[in-house]
């Protein structure tokens, strides 16, 4: 994110309190952050604030007629700018925005600037609702500039219980940074992306379970990846502890599973059409080879446990695989991974893999970061030999299935 820079646009609402998290943590991320709020969103948080948090002079009204650097203000920023937030967006700017309406220093710059802009309103329930709303919404969405983030629903500050929260920072930020990678491209438009995430867990009895660390972060920063680069995303995901991340995937269709076999059902049920299939789970290897459908008393648990294998599901994967279809396995491996993941990789007839170490550190289960290896059927390989975020990693695993010939 070094070097990146971001534009933010504060409109006048409640939920104005959530953008500073934005702003901070794009700020610790080495982005340079610029902020400009309108006139009634200095009702809600002081220019002040962002000031702090961006490191950087925050902008208004006041300034829109004080050049910067010799040139007006809203084309130095318009044409400064990688990515344009625009949080909360109020129906008043909404539209603006849909009649290309230019009042402000915010509206003004929007229309001066040529980068992808991130849109995510926040209104009263009623307000959202209205047709003229609505309509301006859905007009927005035609101009491949806009990319949107609807509003959830819930308890409104209002005390209305409906539609019109604003997206939570935790959805705003990969978005963010997924439109710095891309640039707004979106270039998986029209594919169906069915991916696996988590660890399965192969019960002995209703309590106890053979499993594994996985936490599922790397298939949902790959979910996330995949929808903001226009695809129809489909994940199936075991129990995780980024759990609350899957729920923030608006747009996705989101299946939950536990074991193996219910792992293997879901992915058969939605890979014959899927364009593209990546699995980022960690799949179970073995399972106790018999189930207790009660809980054993700890004196009749066996000292040596009978272990079955369960279905290789990526394998399966692969011998009803089309044509068109691309199969994307992972494997986690400590020591070389190169060698085991290129034979995986060859066994399983995949058409791609990424290895990555989970004995190097913030890398791995359970971490926010990652490293790997990516090979595929043609002798291609890119390294990543520092760790960072798993959303980069995903978006240049996505980069490089792409190019795949």
């Amino acid at each position: 994110m070094q070097g990146c820079r971001v534009l933010v646009g504060v409109g006048g609402g409640i939920a104005a309190y959530k953008v500073c998290e934005v702003v901070s943590a794009l700020a610790k991320d080495g982005v340079e952050v610029r902020t400009m709020l309108t006139d009634a969103a200095q009702e809600f948080v002081t220019a002040l604030t962002f000031a702090t948090l961006s490191r950087h002079s925050a902008y208004g009204d006041r300034d829109f007629w004080q050049p910067l650097h010799g040139r007006p203000l809203h084309i130095e920023l318009g044409e400064w700018a990688d990515v344009f937030l625009l949080a909360p967006l109020t129906a008043n700017t909404l539209a603006k925005l849909a009649h290309g309406m230019a009042d402000n220093l915010l509206t003004n710059t929007v229309l001066a600037s040529t980068c992808p802009v991130l849109l995510a309103p926040a209104m009263n329930t009623d307000m959202w609702e209205q047709i003229a709303v609505q309509r301006n919404w859905q007009q927005l969405q035609t101009d491949p500039r806009y990319h949107t983030l609807a509003p959830g629903s819930g308890l409104l500050a209002c005390d209305r219980v409906g539609a019109g929260r604003m997206a939570e920072p935790s959805e705003i930020l990969p978005y963010v940074r997924s439109l710095l990678h891309t640039q707004g491209d979106r270039d998986l438009a029209g594919k169906h992306i069915l991916i696996s995430a988590g660890g399965t867990r192969e019960f002995l009895d209703p309590v106890r379970f053979i499993g594994n660390p996985s936490t599922g972060k790397m298939g949902i920063a790959l979910a996330q990846a995949s929808l903001h680069r226009g695809a129809e995303v489909t994940l199936v995901y075991a129990p995780s502890t980024a759990i609350e991340a899957v729920r923030a995937l608006p747009g996705v269709r989101c299946i939950a599973v536990e074991t193996a076999a219910e792992m293997r059902q879901a992915m058969l049920d939605h890979f014959p059409k899927a364009d593209w299939t990546i699995m980022a789970a960690a799949v179970a290897d073995v399972k106790p080879a018999h189930y207790s459908p009660e809980k054993l008393p700890k004196s009749a648990l066996p000292a040596n446990l009978p272990l079955a294998t369960v279905p290789d599901i990526v394998a399966e994967l692969a011998s009803l695989k089309q044509p068109h279809q691309r199969l994307v396995g992972f494997a986690a491996q400590t020591g070389d991974i190169v060698t085991p993941a290129q034979e995986k990789l060859v066994r399983k007839q995949l058409d791609a893999i990424a290895a990555n170490p989970i004995d190097q550190p913030n890398s791995g289960f359970g971490s926010d970061t990652n490293q790997a290896i990516f090979l595929d059927r043609n002798g291609r390989q890119h390294h990543i030999n520092q760790p960072c975020s798993k959303l980069l990693v995903a978006h240049q695993l996505l980069d490089f299935i792409q190019a795949i010939k």
